[in-house]
């Protein structure tokens, strides 16, 4: 049970820290056209 959740943990954090570059990526794109 431990395992899981921490297993669910790290996915959760994995995942923000790809939207959050993606995020970052796209801005950096959109200041160049601009």
């Amino acid at each position: 049970m431990i395992f899981k959740d921490l297993f669910l943990f790290f996915m959760s954090m994995f995942i923000m820290v790809i939207c959050v570059l993606v995020g970052v990526a796209f801005l950096t794109l959109l200041e160049r056209k601009v």
